[in-house]
Order: C-alpha cells, then sequence, then structure tokens
C-alpha cells in the first residue's frame, strides 16, 4: 500500500468515526450552545490535541502497552471513568439546580479558553478505547518501509482536521440557534442530556474490563 492510498482509506474510516455522535461531540456541542464559540473552539482543539498524543503514542507503542497491560490499562481506565463521572455529575446538578439562561449568565460563568482545552484534552487522554482503537487501527494503515511515528502522527492529523471541520459545522449550528437555546429550560436540558451523557459513558467505562 502506497502511503497516498493509506491516507485516503484512513481518511474514510476516521471520517465515519467522526460522525457518529458520542463523548466528543455532547462536549464541543454543550460548550457551543452554554458558553461561546470561543469556548467551544478549544474544547475541539483540546479533543484534537488528545487525538494527536493517541496517534502518536500508537505509533511509538504506548497505546500498545495500555492493551497489553491489565494494570496500565486498568489505571487510565478508572482515571478517565472517574474524571467523567465527576463532570457529568457536575452538569446534572446545574441542571436539578436550574441556573439561569445562556443569555444572562454565560459571559460570567463561561470558563477560559484555556480551561475548555485542557477539558477536551482530559477527556480524550483518560479515555482509553481512544487509546486502543489507535493501537488496533493505526498499524494497518501504515506501509511497510515508513516511518511509524511519521505516518502515525500524519493519519492523526487526517483524525484532527475531519474532526475539526465535523466540529465547526456543529458550533456554527448551534450558535445559529442560540436564541431558542438561551432559555432556562432549554439550558437546563442541555446541561441534563450532556450530564448524562458523559455519565453514562463513565459507568460504562468503570464497568468494562477492557
Amino acid at each position: 500500500m502506497t502511503l497516498p492510498a493509506a491516507v485516503l482509506s484512513f481518511a474514510v474510516v476516521a471520517g465515519l468515526l467522526t460522525i457518529i455522535p458520542g463523548l466528543d461531540t455532547a462536549l464541543v456541542l454543550r460548550a457551543a450552545i452554554s458558553q461561546g464559540r470561543k469556548q467551544a473552539f478549544a474544547t475541539a482543539l483540546g479533543i484534537s490535541t488528545g487525538a494527536l498524543a493517541w496517534g502518536a503514542g500508537a505509533a511509538v507503542g504506548v497505546s500498545a502497552l495500555l492493551t497489553a497491560s491489565t494494570i496500565a490499562y486498568t489505571g487510565v481506565r478508572i482515571a478517565g471513568a472517574a474524571y467523567l463521572i465527576w463532570l457529568g455529575s457536575k452538569m446534572l446538578w446545574s441542571a436539578v439546580r436550574g441556573r439561569g439562561g445562556i443569555s444572562s449568565v454565560g459571559a460570567a460563568v463561561a470558563p477560559s479558553a484555556w480551561r475548555s482545552w485542557q477539558r477536551g484534552l482530559l477527556t480524550n487522554l483518560l479515555n482509553p478505547k481512544i487509546g486502543a482503537f489507535y493501537v488496533a487501527v493505526l498499524p494497518q494503515f501504515i506501509p511497510a518501509n515508513t516511518s511509524h511515528l511519521a505516518v502515525g502522527v500524519l493519519l492523526a492529523l487526517v483524525h484532527d482536521l475531519e474532526g475539526m471541520l465535523w466540529f465547526t459545522a456543529i458550533i456554527f449550528t448551534a450558535r445559529a440557534a442560540r436564541r431558542v437555546l438561551a432559555r432556562r429550560s432549554a439550558q437546563r436540558a442541555v446541561d441534563g442530556g450532556t450530564g448524562t451523557v458523559l455519565l453514562g459513558f463513565g459507568l460504562k467505562l468503570s464497568l468494562s474490563a477492557r
């Protein structure tokens, strides 16, 4: 397989994975609706940075270590599950409290872009399922006689580009409907829905052996 063919084939697989609704999409959508475009893009960039780190890690064998070592995998899994459960619980508590709508409190409570980036990064880095995906899929698209690290990073960048395009569409669509979503009931629904998704992912991860 030539490098261009490998990149194109991986782009198709990664593109399909990108558009499947999941944890990353929920985080970016929630940030776009309740915090602002800046925070949403920062969250998306954090997620992309995490994916790039996993891609490089898979290329040099870090993800392979997590796949092979039960202790290493379990440690990352427990940390990731705890983080997601904590994050989801906070959002559910916000929904139960029924805080003000976006228009009244958005600017006051929105985290900095740096904090949003950290949230996206940690969510991705603490999800060993992402590492398992990269270590299982990436080697299939690395041609012989090429640098594993260089090609691994290249493929991860392709995945990141597709992800940012997808997140950009989500962010602009959500912001266009912000006037409707700025109502208190909509805000509570967003926090409750996103919190439930995060909590569900966290519980699933904590109960998953692999």
